[in-house]
């Protein structure tokens, strides 16, 4: 069911008494006062968070199940993975999707005694998965853009007696919706499109599955994996902007990914939306959106580098999902694509103004 954002907007305001601010205020404190027992009363910093608490009602809103708030993405997916492998467990992941993920199982789980296995997104489930405790997807794939099916990987995980993992954050709650295809764990990188404004590190882990969840909150506590209260008051400023940002920038990215398509310097696009594209029709089927990431890819790197240092309108820089479109050679952190291969995060500047930048340096090049 797809979130109520106009209730999201006015989950706070519906709670607060007469005086009290509209907007959320930042509690910045690691201790609170705390006479006699405690009482189920805020504490410590490492444990609790009034910021915290209200973020985290906001988030549970988007993904219709409880979530708790990570210091980063990549916090969020160590513990989502902490909270659900052990020692002889076996994990399957994506060879073609975030390749921290990848680090994080070969360079720490896998020395604990956690099997790691790589598939790629457009083979994953042609094995089966009997043979693993945690299957971990990324749908589409970052930075390929392929598409999995949830729903057929949640059923037949479960058939397995495994746990399905789903990262989300390349279509954010708005966009899909793992949970409700019958995915056990969403995780998200809210650095990118949820919070929006390319100024914090935050993510977050979804699960309606209890035991799970006090497992993931566990590992929190005791991790110190906690996010800064400041960082979780800009992400919660960031969600109340969230449905009109994702509208203009999804929007615009069809646009783009049509004319990138037709354009002579360009050697192939990537994009759910695009009816000829490997993943059109399950993204039709699966999401309510195709997304804000394309791919582009030129004849060599140095035009795939000259046509992102010369657009006026395009950021070089690493992540997405910001109000800023930014573009990237992924080859240059080892991801396995061609090295002329350039992921575009849409932003919300005017769409025509956007595609002027982009065609004037794609006709530099």
């Amino acid at each position: 069911m797809a979130p109520k954002t106009g209730e999201m907007l006015h989950l706070r305001g519906k709670a607060l008494n007469k005086g009290d601010p509209v907007a959320l205020p930042l509690t910045q404190s690691s201790m609170f006062h705390l006479p006699g027992t405690p009482d189920g009363q805020s504490s410590y910093g490492r444990v609790d968070n009034p910021t915290w608490v209200h973020l985290e009602h906001v988030l549970s809103h988007l993904e219709d199940a409880p979530c708790l708030s990570f210091p980063s993405g990549m916090a969020a997916i160590s513990a989502a993975l902490f909270a659900t492998v052990q020692a002889g467990s076996r994990l399957l992941i994506p060879s073609d999707g975030y390749y921290v993920t990848r680090l994080l199982a070969d360079r720490f789980l896998s020395r604990l005694g956690v099997v790691v296995e790589e598939r790629p997104t457009t083979a994953f489930t042609d094995d089966g998965f009997d043979r693993f405790d945690v299957v971990f997807v990324e749908s589409p794939s970052n930075p390929g853009l392929d598409m999995i099916d949830l729903k057929a990987v949640a059923e037949q995980v479960h058939a397995s007696g495994g746990v399905a993992i789903a990262d989300n954050t390349t279509m954010t709650p708005l966009g899909q919706r793992p949970l409700d295809l019958g995915i056990d764990v969403v995780v998200s990188s809210d650095t990118k499109a949820m919070g929006g404004h390319s100024d914090m590190l935050m993510g977050h882990v979804a699960s309606c599955n209890t035991q799970i969840m006090e497992r993931v909150e566990e590992w929190r506590k005791v991790s110190g994996s906690i996010p800064g209260p400041h960082e979780a008051w800009l992400l919660h400023r960031g969600l109340e902007t969230l449905d009109v940002r994702f509208d203009r920038m999804c929007s615009s990215a069809q646009v783009l990914a049509e004319r990138l398509a037709a354009h002579p310097a360009v050697e192939q696009v990537r994009y759910p939306g695009l009816a000829g594209d490997p993943s059109h029709k399950l993204a039709q089927a699966q999401a309510a959106r195709f997304g804000f990431l394309l791919s582009l890819t030129l004849e060599n790197e140095d035009k795939a580098e000259a046509f992102i240092n010369n657009c006026p309108l395009l950021r070089p820089a690493t992540s997405f999902g910001g109000v800023h479109s930014s573009a990237e050679r992924r080859a240059r952190w080892g991801d396995d694509v061609d090295p002329a291969f350039i992921r575009l995060s849409v932003g919300c500047e005017p769409v025509d103004e956007l595609w002027q930048a982009i065609e004037a340096s794609l006709n530099e090049v």
